[in-house]
């Protein structure tokens, strides 16, 4: 289904929440938070805290998905199946819900090329897509029948676009495959599979698209980091990397990642409650956070985004908030 590389290839809400220690801003948090990376030093900076639970407006209850949009709005989809709008402040500007979410709720949001939002619809087996305000785009809808077939899903997790204007669609279950269509949603390809050889997944949780239309995939369960270039009528895996552990530089159920364009990676690790900052083609860089409910402390996060003033969001998804770091 793929083409397995011949050589090692580079290429590779509610009120905010303000931190009123002034001292503590611009510093390195390692100076407050006793015991992060286990005596390894954290080398990020704690910049600002926001969000409340609960399931009023403007308040998160659990919240599953994050990304931010060309204008440095910050979409948050949590378990009542809420996608809420928020600035870089943390204060509310709109809010929705999907239409079905009995079976469970959305757990992947991305921005496509013409400012949509993407949503992984995961128990639904679809994405969907929705305009910046909140309007269902129902004619560009994938998906909805589950199965292993082409156009069929199981559990859907992310969803991102190419500079094509094609989709490639991630899901786990029975399938952890990805899956690629045009604009208009016709199939063209797939690949991976279950299972822990290169290119299959056991639960491809997020993607992300770099500048050559190679495809990240944190493939969640592996503990790993897989690159693919799909552009072609085969995918061919370009870089695969990342080790099971706890200790800098390792990984525990990446469940998300950003690119910054400037030859970094951010991952986010649902299992380690931290934040790493990676090259492209896996040197570790630094991180920041550990487990807990205090200020710049992290409870099972499952989601990072990137604004246009480089400044790292944090989707701390136990504690009901989002953290804003430079790492």
């Amino acid at each position: 289904m793929f083409q397995m590389p011949t050589k090692h290839d580079d290429r590779q809400v509610g009120r905010p929440l303000q931190i009123d220690r002034r001292s503590l801003i611009g510093l390195p948090f390692l100076a407050f938070c006793p015991g992060c990376w286990q005596g390894n030093p954290s080398s990020g900076r704690l910049v600002k805290i926001w969000g409340r639970r609960g399931i009023s407006e403007g308040r998160l209850q659990k919240p599953r998905a994050m990304t931010i949009d060309l204008s440095d709005h910050v979409y948050i989809v949590d378990m009542t199946a809420r996608i809420q709008v928020f600035d870089l402040d943390g204060n509310f500007l709109r809010g929705w819900q999907t239409p079905a979410f009995q079976n469970g709720k959305p757990s992947g949001l991305s921005i496509d090329r013409a400012g949509n939002l993407l949503v992984a619809d995961t128990h639904y087996f679809q994405m969907l897509i929705y305009s910046p305000q909140g309007k269902l785009i129902k004619e560009l809808a994938i998906g909805g029948v589950h199965g292993p077939g082409p156009g069929e899903f199981g559990f859907v997790t992310d969803a991102v676009q190419d500079s094509q204007s094609n989709y490639y669609i991630a899901e786990y279950g029975e399938y952890d495959r990805i899956q690629k269509f045009t604009h208009d949603g016709q199939f063209l390809l797939q690949w991976g599979g279950h299972g822990s050889q290169p290119g299959k997944f056991i639960r491809p949780q997020n993607l992300a698209i770099d500048k050559n239309d190679h495809v990240w995939v944190t493939d969640a369960c592996n503990h790993r980091i897989q690159v693919f270039d799909a552009t072609g009528d085969q995918p061919k895996l370009l870089s695969l990397w990342g080790v099971p552990g706890s200790q800098p530089g390792q990984l525990k159920y990446p469940y998300d990642l950003v690119l910054d364009g400037k030859g970094n990676v951010y991952i986010c690790e649902f299992g380690n409650n931290r934040v790493q900052k990676f090259t492209v083609d896996g040197k570790f860089l630094g991180g920041w956070g550990s487990h807990g409910r205090r200020e710049g402390e992290l409870y099972q996060p499952w989601a990072v985004a990137l604004d246009s003033r480089g400044t790292l969001h944090v989707l701390d998804t136990n504690n009901h908030r989002v953290q804003m770091i430079s790492l």
